[in-house]
C-alpha cells in the first residue's frame, strides 16, 4: 500500500505532509530531508528558520483555484519548479511538504510528486491520499496544472475528482505517502 501514517524516522524517500504547526515535530523525526514550503505571502514562517533541510524550496501563493482580486494563484511555473525540486532529490531522502493547514496545497504537491515518479498510477495515489488522510482536499488548480505539464490528459484531475472533498477539518494531521508501491 502506498500510504502510511507518519510515525517513526524514515529515510526511504517517502513524502511526509504536515501543517505548519507540526512541521518542526515531523522534521525532528527525520534523519535528513528536503523541505517544500507552500505558503501565502503574508504567512509568518519564522519557525521555519530553525529547520535544517538538505535543500529547500519555498513557493508563495494563496490556496485558491480561480482568480481573486489581490491574491496569487498557483502557476504553471510554480508547479514546474516544484516538479524540478522533487526530481533532483535522491530517492532515499524523505521530502517534507507543508502548507498552512496541511490539507490542500501540500496534499496536492504530494500527489503531484508521487504521480510524477509513477506514471499511470494516478488513481492509486488519489485513493491512497484518501485512505491515509481523510481530511485532504488537494488544490484542484495545482493538480490541473501538473496534469497538463505531465501530459496526463486529465487522469490526475479525474482521480482527484473521484475521491471528492475531504472531511471538514481546520487543520490536517501529519501523514506519509510512500513512493515504493
Amino acid at each position: 500500500m502506498p500510504a502510511e501514517a507518519a510515525a517513526s524516522p524514515l529515510s526511504d524517500g517517502a513524502i511526509h505532509v504536515a501543517p505548519l504547526s507540526a512541521v518542526q515535530d515531523v522534521a525532528r523525526q527525520l534523519p535528513s530531508y528536503d523541505l517544500l514550503t507552500l505558503l501565502s505571502p503574508d504567512t509568518d514562517a519564522e519557525a521555519l528558520s530553525a529547520l535544517t533541510p538538505r535543500r529547500r524550496l519555498h513557493l508563495v501563493f494563496h490556496d485558491i483555484i480561480e482568480p481573486r482580486e489581490g491574491l496569487i494563484l498557483p502557476s504553471g511555473e510554480m508547479i514546474a519548479a516544484m516538479l524540478d525540486f522533487g526530481r533532483v532529490r535522491a530517492r532515499e531522502t524523505p521530502l517534507l511538504i507543508h502548507c498552512w493547514a496541511g490539507i490542500s496545497r501540500s496534499s496536492a504537491a504530494a500527489y503531484i510528486l508521487a504521480c510524477d515518479r509513477h506514471p499511470g498510477r494516478e488513481g492509486e495515489f488519489a485513493s491512497a491520499l484518501r485512505m491515509c488522510a481523510p481530511f485532504v482536499t488537494p488544490n484542484r488548480l495545482m493538480v490541473a496544472l501538473a496534469d497538463d505539464l505531465l501530459g496526463r490528459k486529465g487522469a490526475m484531475v479525474d482521480a482527484i475528482a473521484r475521491i471528492g472533498r475531504g472531511a471538514e477539518a481546520f487543520e490536517g494531521m501529519p501523514y506519509r505517502l510512500g513512493l515504493d508501491c
